[in-house]
Order: C-alpha cells, then sequence, then structure tokens
C-alpha cells in the first residue's frame, strides 16, 4: 500500500477589515502522512506531550466525526505552524482531519462539502476557507451552510512577526467591544466590501490602505498586542502599508515585496521585539493530497 500525504497551510485571519470573514494562506505547513492500517490509531508527532498520540487526536477525532467507522491507521505528523500564535493552527488540524475522512472513506467530498464540515465542526471561518483554497479568502456562513469565493492576490510575501508568548483567547475576546454604534458599522463594513472589491480588480494599492482600516477589533486588541502600532509605524516610515494583526494575535503580519520587508525586518530587529521575525510566501493551492501509489 502506498502512503498518503497531506499538506494544511497555516492561514492568517482577520485579514484587516474582515473579522471572521476573511483571511490568507501562508507558506507554513502541518503535513500528515496516512500509512499502514492498524488495530489502533497512532499517530506519530515531535509536537510536545500536551498533542494526544491515539484516537483523541483533534486530526483523528475530525475524522470520526465526519466517518465514524473508518478503519484506524498509523499517521506520522510534522508541523511548522506556531501554536496559539493567530496562525492557523488548530484550524490546520481540523481540515487535516478532514482530508483524512474523504480519503480513507473515499467519500469524494467537494471542496464546498469539505468547508461546511470545517464549520460544522467548529472551524473558524476565515480560517478554514483560506486553508481550503488557498491564498485569500472571504466567506460567510448561515446555520451550517457556508460560502466561500477565493480572492487572488498580488506577487508579495508576508513579514510575520510572532511573539514568544500565546495570547490567551478569553483575554483577547474581553478585549472586544459589546456593541458597536451602527455608524461606525455601516462604515467598518464598507471598508471591507471595498478591500474585496480591491483584491478582486488587483488594485493592491487600495487593497493595502483598507486592511489597515479596521474598525471592529484591532484598536482594542492593540492594548494587548503592542507590537502592532510600533511595526506599522516602522513600515510607513518605509513606504509599506499592508500591516495588520492575524487572527486574535498575537501575531502581526505585514504584506509586502521581498526587498521591503528585508528593510523592514532589518529596522524592526533594532526595536528588540519580543519575537521572532519571519518573512513568508503566500500559499497559492490551500489544503493539497498526493497518494503515493
Amino acid at each position: 500500500m502506498g502512503k498518503t500525504i497531506i499538506r494544511v497551510p497555516a492561514t492568517s485571519a482577520n485579514l484587516g477589515p474582515g473579522i471572521d470573514s476573511i483571511g490568507a494562506a501562508l507558506h507554513l505547513y502541518l503535513t500528515v502522512i496516512i500509512e499502514e492500517k492498524t488495530e489502533e490509531w497512532r499517530v506519530n508527532h515531535a509536537l510536545g506531550t500536551d498533542i494526544p498520540r491515539d484516537e483523541h487526536n483533534l486530526m483523528v477525532q475530525t475524522a470520526l466525526k465526519i466517518k465514524p467507522d473508518l478503519q484506524p491507521h498509523q499517521l506520522t505528523v510534522m508541523s511548522d505552524i506556531p501554536v496559539s500564535r493567530g496562525l492557523g493552527s488548530s484550524t490546520s488540524a481540523v481540515i487535516a482531519g478532514i482530508k483524512i475522512a474523504n480519503e480513507l472513506g473515499d467519500l469524494n467530498l467537494t471542496i464546498p462539502e469539505q468547508l461546511n464540515w470545517a464549520v460544522k465542526l467548529g472551524g473558524e471561518l476565515d480560517n478554514v476557507a483560506p486553508a481550503l483554497m488557498g491564498q485569500a479568502a472571504v466567506a460567510t456562513v448561515d446555520g451550517d451552510q457556508a460560502n466561500a469565493i477565493k480572492l487572488p492576490l498580488p506577487d508579495l510575501r508576508v513579514l510575520v512577526f510572532i511573539p514568544g508568548q500565546t495570547l490567551l483567547a478569553q483575554k483577547s475576546r474581553e478585549a472586544l467591544p459589546k456593541k458597536v454604534s451602527l455608524k461606525t458599522a455601516v462604515h467598518a463594513s464598507s471598508v471591507a466590501n471595498v478591500l474585496v472589491a480591491a483584491l478582486m480588480t488587483k488594485d493592491w494599492d487600495l487593497a493595502s490602505q483598507m486592511i489597515e482600516r479596521d474598525e471592529f477589533h484591532e484598536q482594542a486588541r492593540s492594548q494587548l498586542v503592542p507590537e502592532l502600532n510600533q511595526i506599522r509605524d516602522a513600515a510607513h516610515d518605509l513606504g509599506i502599508t499592508g500591516t495588520y494583526l492575524s487572527g486574535a494575535g498575537p501575531t502581526v503580519v505585514t504584506f509586502g515585496t521581498s526587498a521591503q520587508l528585508t528593510l523592514l525586518r532589518a529596522k524592526l530587529a533594532d526595536a528588540d521585539l519580543p519575537g521572532s521575525l519571519r518573512i513568508l510566501e503566500l500559499d497559492q493551492d490551500g489544503a493539497t493530497v498526493l497518494t503515493d501509489a
């Protein structure tokens, strides 16, 4: 029997004003190799003691919710997606689980069907859509029915600032305003609309400006992630726009060319930020499955 290799990209959610709706796929990956059949599920990894190595693993749990009678297999897992940093580490496991069920159960699920399963199983919409589709995606959901459209991104890269410490999800949620005025909501939504239109028409200059005009969550969460404004100010000094808070934080993402981001990384190195700075490519294809027969 051949091996099946599943690769799922990291994702950056809340792309600018697209809170819970727009995300992008990045060139960091969770890779799962489906190996031989076994009596019980075995998940081999070097990702720490907190991640189960049996049927309690999130990937296996996800697969079994879709197809409860799956034959157990040995899985080998590798990941370079930081955990709990706003880059979709748990989403990648959910998507991998859906792909496992699809392959081992011969389900032939379409991408829209996989998207609906991901949302039904608790995946964050602005993470699961780009993880499945690649590049950027804008999505919405009504109950268990999700709809998503792939958005083209320019031939750019991203500088990702990944803090050394996690940001507790509860603390991040508590920072959000409980209400916003109708005037603010209408204006903030219009910014998101223009962002989508700019991406669809490949007007990156306009899109990069819209990315920085969120009114839903960044202002409140910037108190928890002071590096956001530091990085944005440093980028503006170099004429770079397109910096935003990834997901609920604490990771901060900036779009730019390789040359621009190399300069920005050097500038930020002098600021001695408490974390790592990485220049990444954008993922083009989303989650992929390769079978070595």
